[in-house]
C-alpha cells in the first residue's frame, strides 16, 4: 500500500507527523518514505509494508494531508503502475527530463576509441541540437581477447569533451561496482562538466549484488536493459531490485531477444513491448535498434533496417533511443558494421521526428475515440 501525500506536506508539517504517528500505532506495519522530485512539484510517498490488508483505505485517505491511497497487488511494488494509479511520474537529471511522455536520442560510440572520434561525434550532436549521447568505456565481450574498452583512463577526457559541446547526459555501461566509483570520481575531479546515466547491460541484469549496489547510490540514474534470454517479468523484477534499494530514477531498455527466429537480424526485435512496459510500470522505455538489428542492411525502399525498427519503437511510444554512430565505422573497435555515419545523423533525427509525430497523432485519435 502507498500513501500519497498532498504536495504541500513535508517532514516539517504537523500533518506529516500526525500521519506517521497514526501509522506507527498500526500492528505489523512498517513504513518507508520516498520522494519523487518533479519539475513542478515534489511527491511524498509512504510505502506501507506488512499486514496491509487489515488497513482501512478510506480511513487513511481521510487523514489531513493525504491525497490518496493506492493498494499494491502487482509484483513490482515500486516501479509498477498499479490499477488505480495513473500519475505521471518521471525524473529530472542534469537539466534533462525523463518520463513516459517525452523522447530523447542517445546517439554515439558503442565503444570509446580516440579523442578525435569522440570529439567529432559530440560536435555533430551539438550541431544537430542534441544534448545526450552514448559512450562505452567498459565493454563486456563474449570473446576474452576482444577489446574490453579503455575503462577509467578515457573518462576524464570524454567528460571534458562532453562539457565542451554541451552534452548533458552520457549513457555508459558498467560491469562491476568498482567502475561505478570510477565514473563518480572522474565526474567529481573534472567538476561535473556532464552527467552519466549508468547502464546495466543484458548480461548483468541478474547480477543481483551489482543491482543492489547501483540501486543504493542516488547520484546517477540507471538504464537497465532487458535480459536477452529471460522473460519480461524477470527483467522487470531486476529493475525492482534497483528501486527497492532506493534509486527510482530508472529507464527500462528493450534491445532484442536472442533467438534464431530473428535471423538475419542480430536479435529478434521486441519493440512491441514498449506499450506493455509503460502499462505495467511507470518507467520510461528505451529502445536499442543498433543491437537489435546489428547491420547496415536496407530494404528496396532505401530505408535502413535500423531506421525501420527505430520507427516501430517510436510509433509505439518509446521515450529514449540508444543508437550507434561512428565517424569512421571501419575503424570502430566494437560493432562498426552496424554503426550509422555522422552524415546520416540529420536524416535519422528527421525520420525519428516523423515517427514521433505519427505517435502523437495516434494518441490524439485515441483520446477523441474515448470521448466519442
Amino acid at each position: 500500500m502507498i500513501v500519497i501525500l498532498q504536495p504541500d506536506i513535508n517532514e516539517k508539517s504537523p500533518d506529516y507527523r500526525q500521519i506517521l504517528d497514526y501509522l506507527a500505532h498500526k500492528p505489523n506495519i512498517k513504513t518507508r518514505i520516498h520522494q519523487e522530485i518533479g519539475s513542478i512539484r515534489t511527491l511524498t510517498e509512504i510505502y506501507l509494508i506488512g499486514d496491509t490488508l487489515s488497513l482501512d483505505k478510506a480511513e487513511i485517505e481521510s487523514l489531513p494531508g493525504v491525497e490518496r491511497v493506492v493498494r499494491i497487488s502487482e509484483e513490482y511494488r515500486i516501479v509498477g503502475r498499479h490499477h488505480d494509479d495513473t500519475r505521471e511520474v518521471g525524473f529530472d537529471y542534469n537539466g534533462v527530463r525523463f518520463d513516459q511522455g517525452n523522447l530523447h536520442v542517445f546517439a554515439g560510440l558503442c565503444a570509446v576509441d580516440t579523442p578525435e572520434h569522440v570529439e567529432m561525434m559530440l560536435k555533430a550532436l551539438r550541431d544537430n541540437g542534441q544534448v545526450c549521447t552514448r559512450m562505452g568505456a567498459y565493454k563486456p565481450r563474449t570473446n576474452p581477447y576482444s577489446f574490453q574498452g579503455h575503462g577509467k583512463d578515457c573518462l576524464p577526457w570524454v567528460f571534458e569533451l562532453a562539457g565542451k559541446y554541451g552534452i548533458k547526459v552520457i549513457a555508459m555501461e558498467i560491469t562491476h561496482d568498482s567502475q561505478l566509483r570510477e565514473i563518480q570520481e572522474a565526474l567529481h575531479k573534472t567538476r561535473n562538466p556532464t552527467g552519466v546515466m549508468v547502464q546495466i547491460g543484458t548480461r548483468n541484469i541478474q547480477n543481483f549484488e551489482l543491482l543492489k549496489i547501483v540501486g543504493r547510490q542516488r547520484e546517477l540514474p540507471v538504464l537497465i536493459k532487458r535480459g536477452f534470454g529471460i522473460s519480461l517479468e524477470e527483467s522487470l523484477n531486476a529493475a525492482e531490485y534497483l528501486a527497492s534499494e532506493g534509486n527510482r530514477h530508472i529507464v527500462f531498455g528493450l534491445r532484442g531477444m536472442k533467438t534464431n527466429m530473428g535471423d538475419p537480424h542480430r536479435n529478434f526485435v521486441d519493440f512491441a513491448h514498449v506499450p506493455v512496459v509503460k502499462r505495467l510500470t511507470r518507467m520510461p522505455v528505451c529502445i536499442d535498434p543498433s543491437h537489435s538489428v546489428g547491420t547496415r542492411d536496407s530494404a528496396p525502399d532505401g530505408i535502413l533496417d535500423i531506421a525501420h525498427v527505430t520507427a516501430q519503437g517510436v510509433i509505439a511510444g518509446a521515450n529514449m533511443i540508444l543508437v550507434d554512430f561512428h565517424p569512421v565505422p571501419t575503424k570502430a573497435l566494437v560493432d562498426g558494421p552496424q554503426a550509422l555515419l555522422l552524415e546520416e545523423l540529420p536524416y535519422f533525427l528527421e525520420d525519428v521526428a516523423i515517427a514521433r509525430e505519427a505517435y502523437e497523432k495516434r494518441q490524439a485519435l485515441a483520446r477523441r475515440s474515448k470521448k466519442g
